[in-house]
């Protein structure tokens, strides 16, 4: 008799899918497992951490139970939509249940059969309903195993001259030179019928060339998990390396002495960040402007901020100074804050400048943007701007925070770096790079004098923007540098 998910059953244990994390990805990344199989867990308790395209997120889950399994390792880069946990929310009911997605892989034994003498019963879509089922992947043991097992059993058998082999225990040849294979004929768990195994375990194993019928099972009611394929792969992979020795002796002699390289693959952030900036410099049509300016007046006004009660606490620098004057700019200027609509073929201008600031994080460059930042007052704009680098570093930016953005600043003075040639931010009008501050020899009130001067270049979207009106923002923010009180005058 088949069996079929009750509802309770189904109940019990319950998935917890990928879920979509930013706007319309794809995928995302296991960073970091923070429960195992066995721990309890909460409605809301954070169980993994996931790098998406964008950012890393940490996800809680949305039961209450003890989990039951995890589908993928760490380093492992999921589809959106692809089970990754699942947890037993009724732990007490002992441990004969089983999830629904196991009923289809059991061999449905006798005994199961006469204690449920229940007729045909709806399933979990997906995997059918009708009596015949069992009957149907009974006949298909000699091929689901696929010819591994029968090989292996053949090859058994001409060794032991034609002795009679058992087909679901005995060891295959060639992964048997570890003892693993000697466990499951020890072992109480299934002696003659298919090894019980989730269908990912089987394509894991298939994938490996592992015969399931060698592994001693370590899962709970003798499930064969992902763990014990790993575990029994890794001594095939060490005889089949010691058997083919000659290309691992090739590899090293194909590196020069003395040198070598390290690949890593392109994947979550620093991936989108390089189809981003491909995408950008060769759909917006850029230009670049510099301008060199004496900041001095500027950066004693840094100074005298950050002794400033009404700034107490708060992150006072250059680059705060440098943002509240590309606000006044883009307020002189508001066709700037602009996008452009390829589908539509309209310029859309947009009311709320939104200020992203370009942050180096471990993982990659991530632009972040302030929400509305031209309406910030200057203690507003210095929090928001210390929230936003700190997140940043911690790796913790919300994707939200990452979308949406209008204009940009880049700090690459941080690194002593004069300037730059920036891209703009996909969607963006417009990116100012700011330099480093020096002290350079400067002609101030008619004589050579030791000033601050720092190089500004503004990269933007000619389609928007044309030159004059370019080179008009561009000046009035180093206007408002130069002058620090048009702060006042202009705001």
């Amino acid at each position: 008799m088949t069996m079929t998910a009750s509802p309770a059953r189904a109940q019990r244990f319950r998935e917890f899918k990928m879920p979509d994390v930013g706007e319309g990805l794809t995928e995302a990344e296991i960073l970091k497992w923070y429960v195992q199989p066995g721990d309890t867990v909460a409605d809301g308790q954070v169980v993994c951490e996931v790098e998406t395209a964008k950012a890393a997120v940490e996800l809680p889950i949305p039961y209450d139970g003890v989990v039951h399994e995890l589908n993928f390792g760490e380093g492992v880069t999921v589809d959106v939509g692809t089970v990754i946990i699942s947890v037993d929310t009724d732990p007490g009911a002992g441990p004969a249940a089983a999830p629904a997605a196991d009923a289809p892989q059991q061999p449905a034994p006798s005994a199961e059969e006469d204690a449920e003498p229940q007729g045909r019963q709806a399933v979990l879509v997906g995997y059918g309903a009708a009596p015949s089922s069992t009957k149907r992947r009974a006949r298909k043991q000699p091929a689901v195993p696929a010819q591994p097992e029968a090989a292996g059993a053949a090859l058994q058998a001409e060794l032991n001259g034609r002795a009679a082999p058992a087909p679901a225990v005995t060891p295959v040849p060639v992964p048997a030179a570890p003892p693993a294979p000697a466990a499951p004929a020890a072992g109480a768990v299934p002696t003659a019928g298919r090894p019980l195994a989730k269908p990912p375990v089987r394509k894991l194993a298939k994938d490996l060339g592992i015969d399931l019928a060698t592994i001693a099972p370590t899962g709970p009611d003798g499930i064969i998990t992902r763990e014990d394929v790993h575990a029994a792969a890794a001594p095939a992979a060490a005889a089949s390396a010691a058997a083919a020795p000659a290309p691992v002796a090739v590899a090293p002699a194909a590196v020069p002495a003395g040198g070598g390289e390290r690949r890593v693959p392109v994947k979550g952030v620093r991936k989108a960040t390089a189809q981003a900036m491909v995408a950008s410099a060769f759909t917006a049509p850029h230009v670049t402007e510099f301008i060199t300016v004496d900041v001095t007046r500027t950066m004693k006004l840094v100074q005298e901020l950050k002794q400033d009660p009404d700034m107490a606490g708060l992150r006072v620098n250059p680059l705060l100074l440098v943002a509240k004057a590309f606000l006044v700019a883009l307020r002189r200027h508001p066709e700037v804050n602009a996008a452009w609509d390829e589908v539509n073929q309209e310029i859309v201008y947009k009311d709320d400048v939104n200020l992203g600031i370009a942050a180096a994080t471990p993982r990659g460059l991530i632009v972040p943007n302030i929400k509305d930042a031209g309406s910030k007052t200057l203690p507003e704009l210095a929090a928001e701007l210390g929230d936003l680098v700190a997140t940043a570093r911690d790796g913790k930016t919300s994707p939200a925070a990452m979308s949406g953005g209008t204009v940009t600043i880049t700090n690459v003075g941080v690194f002593g770096v004069d300037t730059g040639t920036p891209i703009l931010n996909p969607g963006e009008s417009a990116i100012l790079a700011f330099g480093a501050v020096k002290l350079q020899p400067w002609v101030h009130k008619g004589k050579v004098k030791a000033r601050q001067v720092t190089t500004l270049a503004l990269s933007f979207d000619h389609r928007l923007i044309d030159g004059e009106l370019g080179s008009k923002l561009l000046a009035d923010v180093a206007a408002v540098l130069e002058r620090p009180k048009r702060l006042i005058t202009w705001g």
